[in-house]
């Protein structure tokens, strides 16, 4: 599909790149696995936060975790469809959670330490920063399509 234009309807005499079209489609099922996940994450966080008198952070780490498990089950299956084996995406998916861990870390203590943001406000921030790094990452390297070495 790269490469190839159709007339938009919406907005006559404009062409739209069709792997644009695809990647905005991809983009917006990647969001809508997010708000699972997130859902997940944000459950745990004020359960966490609110029930067991856990710090923010720590709360933010675990429900981190546990959003991202959910998140590579559906995004390995219906938004990239990928055909990597599960052994090698999930070290890969693993590695790109690492760093959004280390990057959620770092925003939740600058904004609720440092910033003195609340916490919900801060992680909806940090959530939005996160996601742009995962959807790259996820993309470019976790999900690329498989090419077996031999």
């Amino acid at each position: 599909m790269t490469g190839e234009y159709f007339r938009n309807n919406q907005f006559p005499g404009v062409l739209v790149d069709s792997s644009m079209t695809y990647l905005f489609r991809q983009f917006s099922s990647f969001v809508a696995v997010s708000f699972i996940a997130t859902g997940v994450h944000y459950a745990l966080l004020i359960a966490l936060v609110e029930l067991a008198g856990i710090s923010a952070v720590a709360a933010a780490l675990i429900g981190y975790g546990a959003g991202g498990t959910v998140s590579y089950g559906l995004n390995r299956r219906h938004v990239f469809r990928s055909d990597r084996p599960h052994h090698a995406a999930a070290s890969r998916f693993a590695l790109v959670a690492a760093v959004g861990f280390g990057l959620t870390f770092l925003f939740m203590s600058l904004l609720v330490n440092a910033a003195g943001v609340p916490y919900l406000a801060a992680q909806v921030a940090t959530t939005g920063i996160v996601m742009f790094w995962n959807f790259a990452a996820h993309k470019i390297w976790t999900f690329s399509p498989y090419r077996d070495a031999q």
